[in-house]
C-alpha cells in the first residue's frame, strides 16, 4: 500500500511540476466557461440579440408611421437607423436610394422602407417593403420575427385607418361619418363613454386591433396559425440585395467560421511543433550549417501558409460537394482570401510558440485563445446575440475578418476592389503578429 501511496505522490509531484498541463486542467477551462458566459450574457437580465443596425427611411406623413418608427426605437433589439452620414459628418435623412448600396458595403443587413402609401384608399391592408442581407439565417429569422411583432402589436391603429379608408372608397365622406356615429352610439349605450370620442377614435383608426392583436399568437411564436388575421391585411415586399444567387444559402453561411477554426487548431499545434523539434535538437544541428535563424522562421511561415492554404481550399471543395457551395465561381478571389487567412492564422500559431516555453503551455494558450476567438468572432452563432461590448471585442479577433472575408467572396460574391478593405486588416494582423513574434523568437532560448 506504502508503494501505491508513493507512486501517486509521485503522479502528482509530475502534474504539479508540468504548469502547461495544470493550466490545461483546470484554468483553461474556468476561462472557457466565463468567457462563454460572456458571449451568451448569461449575466444579464434579458436575452436575445442586442443592437442589430435596422435602417428605417419613412416616407409617409402618417402619424401612425411615426409610431411605428418609435416603436421599433424602442425594441432592444434594434439600433434604428435613420440618417445618412456623410465622411464630414454631417447627416441628412435617410432615403430608399441609399439602403441597397449602404447594404452591399455591410453598414446593416436589414431596412424598412413605410412607403407613401402605407395605406390607400385602393387598398384594403398596409403597404411596407423590407430589403435584406441574410447572410446569417438565423439573425434574419430573429429581425423578421420582431419586425412583424411590432408592426402588429404596437401599431393596430394603421390597420384601423386602412379599413376606414377602404370604407369611405365604398361608402363616401357622410355615409361613412353616419356609419362611425351609429357606431359609437351603440358601444357609448352599450359599455359607456362618450359618443363624441369613440366616435373620433374609430376615424383615426382606434377599432379594438390592438386587444385582437394581444389575444393572437404573433408570428415567431411557434404556434400554428399565428398572425393569420394580419398576414391577410399586410403586404410586405421583400427584397434581398445581397446573395440571392446563392446555390447553397445555409452551407455557405456557415462554411468559412468552421473552416477558419478547425486551421486555427491546425496551425497551432504545428507551431507547437517547435519545442518538438527542439528537443529533438534538430535546431542546433541546422544552424551549424549555413542555414540562419531568419530562415528557419520564414520556412516554417511559408509551411504555415501553405498548409493552410491547402486545408482551406479542401473544406471549402467538400462543401462543394457535399452541399453545393458555389467554389468554381469565385475561385481565385476565395484562393486570394484563403491565402490570406492562412498567413494571418499561420503568424498566430507562431507567436503562441514565441511567448511559450513548453509545448503543453503553447496548446493549454492556443486552446483558450481559439475557443475565445471562435465564440467571440461569429463561428458559432451571430455577433448580434452578444451583449454590445462583445460585439466590440469581436472586430478586434482574427476570426471574425476572416468570417467576414469568406462571407464577401461567397455570399456577396464581391470584386477584388471591394475585398481589398479585409485583405488589408488580414494582411495588417499577419504584420504586426509576426514582427511581435520575430521579435520574442530573438530573445527565446528556442534555438539555445
Amino acid at each position: 500500500m506504502r508503494i501505491l501511496l508513493t507512486l501517486l505522490g509521485k503522479d502528482f509531484a509530475n502534474l504539479r511540476r508540468n504548469r502547461g498541463a495544470l493550466v490545461l486542467t483546470f484554468v483553461v477551462p474556468m476561462v472557457i466557461i466565463y468567457i462563454v458566459g460572456l458571449v451568451f450574457g448569461l449575466g444579464r437580465s434579458d436575452s436575445g440579440p442586442t443592437g442589430i443596425p435596422f435602417a428605417v427611411v419613412n416616407q409617409s406623413d402618417n402619424p401612425a408611421a411615426q409610431q411605428l418608427v418609435a416603436a421599433l426605437r424602442a425594441e432592444k433589439s434594434f439600433h434604428v437607423i435613420t440618417e445618412f452620414v456623410h465622411p464630414d459628418k454631417s447627416t441628412r435623412p435617410l432615403t430608399e436610394a441609399d439602403l441597397r448600396p449602404l447594404i452591399e458595403n455591410r453598414r446593416f443587413s436589414y431596412a424598412l422602407v413605410i412607403p407613401p402609401d402605407v395605406i390607400s384608399e385602393t387598398r384594403l391592408g398596409l403597404h411596407l417593403k423590407i430589403l435584406s442581407d441574410p447572410r446569417n439565417d438565423i439573425e434574419s429569422q430573429i429581425v423578421n420575427g420582431l419586425l412583424q411583432k411590432t408592426i402588429f402589436s404596437h401599431v393596430p391603429q394603421l390597420l384601423g385607418q386602412s379599413l376606414q379608408a377602404r370604407a369611405k372608397q365604398f361608402l363616401g365622406s357622410a355615409q361613412l361619418a353616419e356609419f362611425n356615429h351609429a357606431v359609437a352610439t351603440a358601444l357609448a349605450k352599450a359599455f359607456g363613454g362618450d359618443p363624441a370620442e369613440i366616435q373620433h377614435n374609430i376615424e383615426q383608426g382606434s377599432l379594438g386591433l390592438d386587444r385582437l392583436s394581444a389575444a393572437n399568437p404573433q408570428p415567431g411564436d411557434g404556434q400554428p396559425g399565428g398572425g393569420d388575421i394580419f398576414s391577410r391585411v399586410v403586404k410586405i415586399d421583400a427584397e434581398q440585395v445581397v446573395g440571392r444567387d446563392v446555390k447553397s444559402p445555409a452551407a455557405t453561411r456557415i462554411v468559412g467560421g468552421y473552416a477558419v477554426m478547425f486551421l486555427l487548431f491546425a496551425l497551432s499545434n504545428s507551431a507547437a511543433a517547435f519545442f518538438d523539434e527542439q528537443n529533438a535538437g534538430l535546431f542546433q544541428r541546422l544552424l551549424s550549417t549555413p542555414v540562419s535563424r531568419a530562415q528557419l522562421l520564414w520556412s516554417r511561415f511559408l509551411y504555415g501558409v501553405v498548409f493552410g492554404l491547402v486545408q482551406l481550399m479542401a473544406l471549402f471543395f467538400a462543401g462543394h460537394l457535399l452541399y453545393g457551395v458555389d467554389v468554381y465561381g469565385h475561385l481565385g478571389s476565395l484562393l486570394l482570401m484563403s491565402a490570406s487567412v492562412a498567413a494571418a492564422c499561420t503568424g498566430f500559431g507562431m507567436l503562441l510558440a514565441a511567448i511559450t516555453r513548453s509545448v503543453e503551455a503553447a496548446r493549454s494558450l492556443a486552446t483558450l485563445l481559439v475557443i475565445t476567438m471562435s465564440a467571440c468572432g461569429g463561428a458559432w452563432f451571430p455577433v448580434s446575440f452578444m451583449p454590445e461590448f462583445m460585439q466590440h471585442i469581436a472586430k478586434f479577433t482574427l476570426v471574425y475578418w476572416s468570417i467576414e472575408g469568406f462571407g464577401a467572396v461567397l455570399w456577396a460574391g464581391n470584386s477584388l476592389g471591394q475585398l481589398l478593405p479585409i485583405l488589408g486588416i488580414l494582411l495588417g494582423i499577419t504584420v504586426v503578429v509576426m514582427t511581435v513574434a520575430v521579435w520574442r523568437f530573438n530573445r527565446h532560448p528556442l534555438f539555445g
